[in-house]
């Protein structure tokens, strides 16, 4: 009996070994298979994640380049700026963190977590611009309270100063950080989210010279944190700097001249292509763009019915009035359609069909050849002419100039403008061009589109008599140590072939318009130099009443181009005053204040003498010498000032 037992208790042990046997065969196998796992099969990834844990990079952002002008004033440089940071692997609990930073700070918390989030997928120990540009009083705050802000880091950025304020805004552009949408595009992989990029302007259009290459320091910490040493270091490489065609001297009295008209006005070397002065007004602060833009700036901004957001050198199109009227008369003396001495009678009005077409000056200009037609702007002349060519005829004068297409300036954005044509209507429209029409594009009108960089080219072009430069900007490129990286050489981009005797005649008449009684844009003139050029004005609406007359958005857009001096000319200008009504009264004055800058700055400097200190006190009180003579003065009501 007592054997039995024993038997049975002996096989009950043997098969609790077996089955523990088993237990522990399974449980073991486990164990191999996770040191597999972990110990071959990721032992990369875990390798990086031990890294992760006692490493940190601390990103040395580098300084972008210099922006100056052609004499090396400087226009763009840098001054430091701070950054809120955060390492994401040395944060146990994020949300109280984000609390605690908006609590003491004052910062937006949700743009704060939306800004982390952003980051989400990138090394832990990597840091995570949470705010930028804050002040030093924030800083202070941070480092007062560091003992319970884990993982919070303070960084130093070099960030953009303009050094004239708002002066050349639209030309330089500003930076901001850089977007998801500019993140996830080619070119930008080796850009992090609070890097700062070019957003418009040379800026942007140069970003890749102007950025540099950051740095940084790899360093090991302990488990609190502590530095322990670096492990490796890399210093950040400025970016080159851009020395620009413009003058700040010559760029300041433009936008001065301006003051609070909207419009745009570029001055540009005739014989090279090099812009001196590129204004669009107003401008805007773009200092406001590197931080938080406050709501009630960004909301005047876009409130302000003057635009001063837009780029219109760059990106305005508009009729360009009497101005094309040079071009109208090349097409004419090219295809001998009408010579120096062709005259029309103008009575104020031409009949064509059973529509009538006004010329500016109601009472009419009486007998008038090339000469008058262009001195005073008659527009029957033109009518007339415009109906002997044809639409395309005019177009294809135009397009000798390249007008209707980017010129090729170095900012993003160009627009090119329209030179009409029937062949255009037809594929625009599905219609045919109607003979009405071109009396209209004849005197810059109907569907004609110019920016005032191509307004500013045709001025060249005719004073020079047919070399079309390309319009550029940038001067030359160079590095850290003033080695000159790039020069931007002046580039011939077409010839318009037109005689040279009708180049002759045409700015005889551009002579005629700022020198001779009733030019239309006397109030250009200068005592020292001869100028030539064209006034115009361009209709907003196509039809006004009086009640409207009074509306600024209804308005004529004044215009006026010249080119100086006449007898060998070196400066070329082209001044658009929006919703200004008057070329002659509007803008020709800042023309002339623009030439009168030019001049004067080649003129050499004067020596300081007890006598020239009486004199300049004498003259304290008196006109500068860009206003207009007292001879010749424009009027207002009815005379060639109107155009």
């Amino acid at each position: 009996m007592k054997d039995r037992r024993f038997v049975r208790e002996l096989v009950k042990s043997k098969q609790r070994i077996v089955i523990l046997s088993f237990v522990v065969g399974i449980a073991f196998l486990f164990l191999v298979i996770r040191l597999w796992h972990l110990q071959i099969l990721n032992a990369d990834d875990y390798h990086a994640m031990s890294e992760n844990n006692r490493l940190r990079f601390v990103p040395v952002a580098a300084s972008r380049g210099t922006i100056l002008d052609r004499a090396g004033k400087v226009l763009v440089s840098n001054r430091p700026s701070f950054s809120l940071a955060v390492i994401p692997q040395e944060v146990t609990d994020k949300e109280a963190l984000l609390t605690l930073l908006s609590s003491l700070l004052g910062l937006d918390r949700t743009e704060m977590a939306e800004r982390w989030e952003k980051s989400m997928g990138r090394a832990k120990y990597y840091p995570i611009v949470l705010a930028s540009n804050i002040s030093r009083d924030h800083v202070e705050i941070v480092e007062e309270n560091r003992l319970h802000l884990p993982g919070i880091e303070i960084e130093m950025k070099p960030v953009r100063e303009y050094t004239s304020s708002q002066l050349a805004a639209h030309l330089l552009g500003y930076i901001g950080e850089t977007s998801e949408k500019e993140l996830d595009s080619e070119g930008f992989e080796d850009y992090n989210p609070g890097d700062y990029v070019g957003k418009n302007g040379i800026e942007r259009a140069l970003e890749k010279e102007l950025h540099g290459g950051d740095g940084g320091r790899q360093l090991e910490v302990d488990a609190r944190g502590r530095i322990l040493r670096t492990i490796s270091e890399s210093y950040p490489t400025v970016g080159n700097s851009v020395i620009l065609t413009i003058d700040a001297a010559i760029q300041k009295q433009t936008e001065s001249a301006f003051g609070d008209q909207a419009g745009a006005a570029v001055a540009m070397e005739v014989t090279t292509g090099e812009i001196l002065a590129f204004v669009s007004n107003p401008g805007f602060d773009p200092s406001l763009f590197s931080g938080k833009m406050p709501a009630d700036v960004w909301q005047g901004y876009l409130d302000d019915k003057r635009h001063p957001l837009e780029n219109k050198a760059l990106s305005g199109q508009y009729p360009p009035g009497s101005t094309f009227k040079m071009i109208t008369a090349l097409a004419g003396l090219q295809d001998n359609k009408i010579n120096a001495s062709t005259s029309v009678n103008c009575s104020g009005s031409y009949d064509l069909g059973t529509s009538t077409f006004k010329c500016w000056n109601k009472k009419g200009h009486g007998t008038t050849n090339l000469h008058k037609s262009l001195r005073e702007s008659c527009d029957v002349y033109y009518y007339q002419l415009g109906e002997k060519l044809g639409v395309d005829k005019i177009a294809a004068a135009a397009r000798a100039f390249k007008l209707g297409s980017p010129l090729g300036v170095e900012l993003l954005n160009e627009k090119s403008g329209l030179i009409p044509t029937s062949e255009w209507k037809q594929k625009r429209f599905g219609k045919r061009w109607f003979h009405g029409e071109t009396l209209s594009v004849a005197i810059g009108q109907g569907a004609v589109l110019m920016t005032p960089i191509q307004l500013v080219s045709m001025a060249a072009t005719i004073a020079n008599e047919g070399t079309i430069y390309r319009p550029h900007l940038v001067k030359r490129i160079v590095d850290a140590d003033g080695n000159t990286l790039r020069e931007t050489k002046n580039e011939i981009i077409g010839t318009a072939s037109f005689p040279k005797e009708s180049f002759r005649l045409v700015k005889l008449g551009m002579l005629a318009v700022v020198n001779e009684p009733g030019g239309t844009g006397a109030i250009a003139r200068l005592y020292d130099v001869k100028v030539a050029g064209k006034t115009g004005s361009s209709q907003v609406v196509k039809m006004r009443d009086g009640k409207n007359n009074s509306k600024y958005q209804y308005r004529d857009h004044a215009l006026f181009v010249a080119f100086a001096p006449f007898e060998k000319p070196e400066i070329a200008v082209a001044v658009v005053v929006e919703h200004g009504e008057h070329g002659g009264s509007a803008a020709a004055p800042i023309a002339g204040r623009i030439l009168r800058a030019y001049f004067d700055s080649k003129k050499p400097p004067r020596k300081e003498t007890s006598e020239s200190k009486q004199e300049d006190e004498e003259n304290a009180d008196t006109e500068e010498s860009s206003a207009p003579t007292a001879v010749n003065k424009p009027r207002i009501n009815g005379d060639p000032a109107n155009d």
